[in-house]
């Protein structure tokens, strides 16, 4: 039987096509099987991945929502800290009048009854350790306030203006206080004086965290503090508190933010995430033995399967041997050339694999070649307009090696801009911005073959570089074949393009240079509008006849803000811009004077007002009617503050002093004459001032002493000792000290250079 056996499987084995057969069946029993066995990790990894991440998502939002309620706590305890009847309960020598404890007792009730999260407030003087609370009230003592174990917090605020913690409320407050409290700082002249305990209601507060069920699966969400004590938890399966510390000692021994934990035989997934504003972490915990359990039965259907295709799968290949075979035959005559033995032996199948491999690596290389030919060309056209291609035998050899399809006719290029590119930008996510840019360019390319050889670059933000060259003499004009092609976009993907194209080169060593042209075209887009297609021809004779708008036009600006006349505001803006589009500049230059009147409008802001950062457009994707609209958003309501500023006593108080030292610029006065003069002391006179113009009395005097001096010296032939006396100075070294400091220049010296700086200008 054994003899038989070795002698068929030896008959058998030396024919080439029955070998074949053989490593045919064994490869494909292995390749299921490998099927078989992958397919419980990949389906146990989806299956991870697809809970994980609805988990982390609804921590996230669990913590947005929660991290919401307590910047709202924190803005009430802010209410509090700033409040004029705690200064009064904090500095006052009777703290416990009824009028300061009623009118702070009304205060608390309407903040409390204005949160939902607030479940009571306590004020705690630290020097003379008393509170105020609502609904306790007044307490002289901290002996005699219930819940007052919590004042040693003051210990640990260090540099932190609010700590959130949770405390052990004591028996008899606690239908007042509650485990987790907000403490805040109160600050007054730099001096730490009390703190503000703002009580939340922990029920209100994490009632998110408590989501709907979710496929039935066992699962456990907490919140723990910096001491990692839970501060609330909720779970439909009895987790011990072991499990909370292991998943967090070895996700912080990890540095990871989540995973597979192993408990006690189960395996959990773990996700966590970190407030940035408590400080406290968001932990969830899934048992997965139920989507496991699925996944294990998943993969031994697939062993079955793949053992039973097996089956099927040799008796098919034994049964069709002589037919599957045919086309190695066939190959063998085709090779019959190269292959000089007739017996069937193994050389045929070898020319065969030959012939296979050859041709795969061939449709391999040709694809990939396609693939690094077009990447190369784009990162050529970067390379020439960032400036790390100059070298003209290194692009011309670089231009033979990417683009030996093109011939020596002339190319243009057109750069393509985003109109509204902020605006644009805030409407669409990273990865959408990329695929809006790429289908813009596909739509382009699409447009212009057959008639053109097309290469696109992204050049970054708003901009795409397009390569062109002509096919044959009957090719449409570039300049209209890309209009159609900016109509088309515009319609299919909602948003407009503009692009400037540039002269035809001959020469690829110029292309840097129509780039240029075709970047100088675009900036016309400021005049022409959105959506166009220019041509630098049609540019490339502008020449500026006049100036653009000076300082006049933007103190004219300034001065309408200043005066609170929001119309007038709008008024001096439609000049300008009347007046850019009308002496017609060049586009750079007026994109750059419209920026400087941005920066001016936003050094302009009442006085007292802190200093905030203005958030503006890019101009040069605008156009002129939509800069105007920016500019004028921007200074309404600079000039309604002013026009609400000028009513304001200290307004007024301010513009008077102003008005006496310029009617008595001529008399030695100073503060105290100044003060005396609008009936108010020296001390707050100067605090006025400084408060409504950023400046000091002294130094705004001085400054309008010495403008009047220049004017004097530059229209009279006054000594400059009788000029400092028509300034109100009585010594005349003492004028020119102040002067040489406020315009860095000597009297004399400045009357000889305006005067010969007058006379060049009249010349």
């Amino acid at each position: 039987m054994t003899q038989s056996l070795n002698k068929w499987l030896k008959l058998h084995l030396a024919h080439t096509q029955t070998r074949f057969v053989l490593i045919l069946t064994v490869s494909v029993f292995l390749i299921i099987l490998a099927v078989s066995l992958t397919s419980y990790y990949t389906s146990k990894s989806v299956l991870q991945e697809e809970l994980s991440e609805p988990q982390r998502q609804m921590l996230q939002l669990n913590m947005s929502v929660i991290d919401d309620s307590i910047k709202e706590s924190d803005q009430v305890a802010i209410q509090v800290a700033l409040n004029a009847n705690i200064y009064k309960f904090l500095n006052d020598k009777v703290q416990n009048s009824y009028t300061t404890i009623s009118e702070l007792y009304q205060f608390l009730s309407t903040l409390i009854g204005n949160s939902k999260y607030v479940k009571s407030i306590y004020v705690y003087d630290i020097e003379r350790s008393s509170f105020v609370a609502l609904p306790q009230g007044y307490s002289s003592s901290k002996l005699t306030f219930v819940d007052s174990e919590w004042v040693s917090v003051a210990d640990e605020f260090g540099d932190r203006m609010t700590v959130i913690k949770k405390r052990q409320v004591p028996e008899g407050a606690g239908g007042k206080g509650s485990d987790v409290t907000l403490f805040r700082k109160i600050m007054i002249q730099g001096e730490f004086k009390g703190i503000v305990a703002v009580n939340l209601k922990d029920e209100e507060l994490f009632a998110k965290l408590n989501p709907p069920a979710l496929n039935n699966l066992d699962r456990m969400r907490f919140i723990i503090n910096e001491r990692d004590e839970v501060l609330y938890a909720f779970s439909n399966y009895v987790f011990d508190e072991d499990v909370v510390r292991q998943a967090l000692s070895e996700l912080r021994q990890e540095g990871r933010g989540g995973g597979d934990l192993m408990y006690q035989g189960r395996k959990l997934l773990v996700n966590q995430l970190e407030s940035p504003v408590t400080g406290w972490k968001y932990v969830s915990l899934v048992v997965q033995d139920s989507l496991l359990a699925k996944s294990k039965k998943v993969r031994n259907v697939v062993l079955a399967v793949s053992v039973a295709a097996l089956a099927l799968g040799g008796a098919t290949i034994f049964y069709i041997n002589a037919a599957a075979f045919r086309p190695v035959r066939r190959l063998k005559q085709l090779f019959s050339a190269y292959d000089r033995q007739t017996d069937g032996g193994p050389e045929g199948l070898d020319l065969e694999k030959l012939a296979g491999e050859l041709l795969s690596n061939h449709a391999h290389l040709s694809q990939l070649v396609r693939e690094t030919m077009s990447e190369a060309s784009s990162k050529l056209l970067q390379d020439i307009h960032t400036g790390s291609l100059t070298g003209r035998r290194d692009m011309e050899e670089k231009w033979n090696r990417y683009f030996r399809d093109w011939t020596a006719a002339p190319v243009s290029v057109a750069i393509l801009s985003i109109d509204r590119y902020e605006a644009w930008s805030r409407s669409f996510t990273g990865g959408d911005q990329s695929l809006l840019k790429f289908a813009l360019a596909n739509i382009v390319a699409e447009l212009f073959e057959p008639q053109w050889r097309i290469v696109c670059a992204d050049f970054g933000k708003d901009k795409t570089a397009i390569l062109l060259q002509s096919r044959g003499e009957a090719a449409e004009p570039p300049e209209s074949k890309m209009a159609e092609a900016l109509e088309v976009a515009a319609h299919l993907l909602k948003f407009s393009v503009s692009a400037g194209l540039s002269t035809a080169q001959t020469d690829i060593t110029k292309l840097k240079q129509a780039m240029l042209e075709a970047e100088n075209a675009l900036t016309y887009r400021l005049y022409r509008g959105y959506g166009q297609a220019i041509p630098f021809q049609t540019v490339s004779g502008h020449e500026v006849k006049e100036p653009l708008p000076g300082d006049g036009s933007l103190e004219e600006l300034t001065r309408m803000i200043e005066a609170g006349d929001e119309a007038g505001t709008h008024v001096a803006v439609e000049r300008i811009i009347r007046h850019i589009r009308e002496d017609y500049g060049y586009p750079s230059a007026a994109v750059s004077f419209l920026q400087m009147a941005v920066e001016r409008i936003a050094q302009i802001r009442p006085g007292g007002e802190e200093e905030a950062s203005i958030v503006y457009e890019r101009f040069d994707t605008l156009c002129l009617d939509d800069i105007g609209s920016e500019l004028k958003r921007l200074a309404a309501p600079l000039a309604r503050q002013f026009y609400k500023l000028i009513g304001s006593k200290d307004f007024i108080m301010c513009h008077r002093m102003i008005d006496y030292m310029k009617q008595h610029l001529g008399e030695p006065i100073g503060i105290p004459e100044i003060a005396e003069a609008i009936g108010i002391s020296s001390s707050l006179a100067s605090q006025v001032f400084k408060q409504e113009t950023g400046e000091t009395i002294y130094n705004y005097l001085t400054r309008l002493r010495m403008e009047r001096a220049g004017e004097l010296l530059m229209k009279t032939e006054h000594r400059i000792s009788d000029i400092a006396l028509m300034v109100g100075y009585q010594h005349e070294n003492s004028f020119i000290r102040s002067f040489r400091k406020f315009k860095d220049i000597t009297p004399g010296k400045y009357r000889d250079m305006m005067r010969t700086r007058m006379d060049s200008l009249l010349e």
